[in-house]
């Protein structure tokens, strides 16, 4: 008997489902990126039980005629591929004929379609592959895709499906770039019979690029435009002092498909450069348009990958639209911006409140002889306190120098004041509240539907630190109140970029990480800036509230607050 067999369709079909079919936001991806090939220009997504229940994509699109609807569920079927040739200039979203048959083999599936010519609709129903069902049926022109119980014949793929609402995320998510790609068509999204989001068509597109960023204002957003032989770039960055802590505001696209690219990435991040702190990244929407047969989109089933056949020159160009872009914005308009992570300068003639310095003081743990400052607790006088040092001076406004019988120490005003008001926040969150300050008119914050999810849930954790959130309708939240500690300073970026966190974190019972970080960021945000002076009364404040701490020797994020050069080192360094 011969060991090598052909696969069974059925199979065949499953393993491909492997490939395409990740998740339920795949199948949003596919069928949505086959509406607009056929030229919708409303498309209704219904989604229930984070898609394991049910996704169900309509459009208005060209439609189907009956045979094509029956050839349209064959494997390798397309009617985008005519020849070798166009394998190597695709125009189209889909075009490998493998998403409809994969996805009806992993799940119960009907397709209603009409096409402008027939008199009626047809409709087919299929069940793990098999046909159950053809028929003729009245229906609109367009395309309806209904998939149900999705990895309903295969436990083990179904069993590592996230919870509904981390499901859920993901078609947001997915629809989200593909709306904000195509701002010619409407995308409606509804989860559990609830809209979601409801995006109408976009007669500008920057229009859509703020509805879906839900960051900043219109002056905040910075053009790209940028034409050099074979290759434009286009798209809206943002301004480098509105930072985000994860790449989710990173949107790429190449010949109008969204795709994560890390040459593109790298080369928008060299556009930045000097300008963002190490971990902080930028909100960008970069169009970039390439000849057709300049680029490989076939380098991955589900197509979120590409190849450029002029890699050098794409990255090239990209960085200098994303450099000449924010070098016309500073000079016409942007304040210069300082390191500091989700931060707004404020800098000007009457209040130099700078960011704190990116990188922290070395705290050296070599012998002294090769190295001086210090940082082990164990190195310090135990009868020595802050208060019990001699001021002498500040370095830069950033540090403060001050002087005892041992030698000379330095404090990261930025850093102690972080740890200060971190215990501070600590303490009060486990029951000692302190005062709070309500906004005379109250911030609004728009968020993504993951974003917005987190949010509600921290929402009575966050209230205990002084911080009134309450829900405004959809995925838009009001900011009622603050702690005192944080007067002054913006909001409404300490919000959105507690919620990326805790995103990245996850928000688990307890909620213990979770809330550290907010606390971690509230005192970031609160805390003196480097460059900023400090009266005496102010230093001997700050010296007496690092005696109260804990741990007054690291900042929350376990940078040094404080280093010391001995009196040894200083002399063998004179050649004494």
């Amino acid at each position: 008997m011969s060991k090598i067999r052909i696969l069974p369709e059925n199979l065949s079909n499953k393993i491909a489902a492997g490939e395409v079919v990740e998740r339920p936001s795949s199948v949003v991806k596919e069928l949505v990126e086959n509406a607009l090939d056929a030229h919708a220009g409303r498309i209704i997504i219904e989604v229930e039980n984070g898609g394991r229940s049910l996704i169900r994509v309509s459009d208005d699109g060209i439609g189907m005629n009956g045979d094509d609807a029956m050839l349209a569920l064959e494997r390798y079927a397309t009617s985008k591929i005519y020849r070798d040739s166009d394998l190597f200039s695709i125009k189209t979203l889909g075009f490998r004929g493998e998403a409809l048959p994969s996805i009806a083999s992993v799940s119960k599936f009907s397709l209603v379609t009409k096409d402008e010519i027939s008199k009626t609709g047809s409709e087919i129903i299929i069940a793990g592959g098999r046909i159950k069902k053809v028929s003729q049926t009245g229906a609109p022109q367009g395309t309806m895709v209904t998939v149900k119980q999705l990895f309903y014949n295969i436990p083990a793929r179904r069993k590592f499906l996230k919870s509904a609402s981390t499901e859920m995320s993901h078609i947001a998510d997915t629809i989200s770039s593909i709306a904000l790609g195509n701002p010619n068509a409407g995308f409606r999204l509804e989860h559990n019979r609830k809209i979601v989001k409801n995006w109408l068509p976009a007669p500008e597109p920057f229009d859509r690029v703020m509805d879906v960023t839900g960051t900043g204002l219109k002056s905040d957003f910075c053009k790209l435009g940028f034409n050099e032989k074979f290759i434009s770039v286009a798209g809206w960055i943002l301004s480098p002092a509105i930072s985000r802590s994860t790449s989710r505001g990173i949107y790429i696209y190449v010949n109008n498909r969204f795709v994560r690219d890390r040459v593109i990435q790298h080369a928008l991040f060299e556009g930045y450069r000097q300008r963002l702190m190490k971990g902080r990244y930028p909100v960008a929407v970069l169009f970039i348009n390439v000849p057709f047969e300049q680029v490989d989109v076939n380098v991955h089933p589900t197509k979120q990958e590409v190849r450029f056949a002029r890699q050098k020159e794409v990255h090239e160009a990209v960085k200098q639209a994303v450099s000449n872009a924010l070098h016309r914005s500073e000079t016409h308009r942007w304040e210069p911006v300082g390191p500091g992570p989700g931060h707004y300068n404020q800098d000007n003639q009457d209040n130099q409140d700078n960011l704190f310095v990116s990188e922290p003081a070395d705290a050296y743990t070599r012998s002294e002889s090769s190295s001086p400052p210090k940082t082990q607790d164990q190195l310090w006088n135990k009868r020595t306190c802050f208060t019990d040092l001699q001021v002498i001076g500040r370095f830069h406004n950033t540090y403060i120098i001050c002087e005892f019988d041992q030698g000379l120490v330095l404090i990261d005003q930025h850093a102690a004041h972080e740890r200060v008001l971190y215990e501070q926040l600590n303490g009060r969150y486990k029951g000692s509240r302190g005062p709070d300050q309500s906004l005379l008119i109250p911030e609004t914050v728009d968020l993504g539907y993951r974003e917005a999810e987190i949010l509600e849930k921290l929402i009575p954790e966050l209230c205990k630190l002084g911080l009134e959130i309450e829900p405004f309708g959809g995925n838009t939240f009001a900011i009622k109140s603050a702690p005192a500690i944080l007067a002054g300073r913006e909001i409404k970026p300490l919000v959105v970029e507690m919620v990326e966190k805790t995103a990245e974190t996850g928000s688990g019972p307890g909620l213990e990480k979770a809330i550290d970080k907010c606390l971690i960021l509230m005192a970031c945000h609160g805390a003196i800036r480097a460059n900023q002076a400090l009266t005496d009364r102010e230093i001997k404040t700050l010296l007496d509230q690092l005696d109260k701490c804990e741990n007054p020797s690291n900042c929350p994020h376990g940078r040094p607050t404080w280093i010391r050069l001995t009196k040894g080192y200083i002399e063998k360094s004179f050649g004494r």
